[in-house]
């Protein structure tokens, strides 16, 4: 049940603009998990599927049952919203942090965090100044395109829009899934399969070798990604809201990223 619920607050928070659902992952102790049972699926399916199933099914709920009044919530009261999800994404780093599986936090995680943090902000900062609208029409542009796209969805706090920009398709993408056009979409998914695959085996390599610097590095990209839907501040009634939905959201994450260690 806590993975049905975590499930749904990770499909809600992913349609939020430059979220990944890696973020939500790694803030509720699965990202790593996941990527073990999705790699080694086929050693133990009964068990692998009794895991994802219930996150699976609550992604599910969370895109398509709250998807729209999300939608509608975070159109109307943008900042209230925002900050709702950045106090939920900050009571769940003690969690991530302790994944990294350390007694003393070194300079070398700091940098690690630092350097992840400033390329996260530095994509924020791109994202904001792209602005093209140039099309190739080749499949390998596109299969190329999809591969570097997948490390927005297997890496925690990479915006996928901003790779898709780069290449100048995210317009392009956005209108060929909507007309189900699948001259662009089928290579751009066979670039996404491979790329998801090789990113998937980089994160787990990482993992085993340098486990507490990854962890560190991830934690400079999801502070990065509050940056993405900082609505900024006003002082009315509006602000106060927000204040106190941070500090909600901050103690039901620290809550449920404890029940989750557990």
């Amino acid at each position: 049940m806590i993975n049905l619920c975590i499930g749904v607050l990770i499909g809600a928070g992913a349609i939020l603009p430059g979220i990944s659902a890696g973020v939500f992952l790694c803030c509720f102790g699965l990202y790593e998990k996941i990527i073990n049972c999705i790699l080694h699926f086929f050693n133990d399916i009964k068990n692998n599927l009794k895991f994802i199933l219930p996150i699976a099914t609550g992604t599910l709920i969370g895109i398509f049952i709250f998807g729209n009044l999300l939608k509608i919530v975070f159109d109307k009261f943008y900042m209230e919203t925002s900050f709702a999800f950045i106090g939920l994404i900050l009571g769940s780093l003690k969690l991530v942090i302790k994944q990294a599986n350390i007694k003393k936090i070194t300079l070398a995680h700091i940098l690690c965090t630092f350097v992840t943090l400033s390329f996260s902000i530095y994509l924020v900062a791109l994202e904001n100044s792209l602005n093209i609208s140039s099309y190739i029409n080749s499949n390998s542009y596109l299969i190329l395109a999809g591969a570097l796209m997948s490390a927005g969805i297997v890496i925690p706090g990479i915006s996928k829009t901003v790779i898709l920009m780069i290449f100048g398709l995210y317009e392009i993408y956005l209108s060929a899934i909507s007309t189900l056009n699948l001259s662009i979409l089928f290579p751009i998914g066979i670039g996404l399969l491979i790329g998801g695959t090789l990113f998937l085996f980089l994160i787990n390599f990482l993992f085993k070798f340098v486990k507490s610097y990854t962890y560190f590095g991830i934690i400079g990209f999801i502070i990065g990604s509050i940056f993405v839907i900082y609505p900024g501040f006003t002082f009315d009634i509006h602000g106060l809201i927000s204040i106190i939905l941070i500090i909600t959201s901050f103690i039901v994450g620290f809550m449920l990223s404890n029940l989750q260690n557990e």
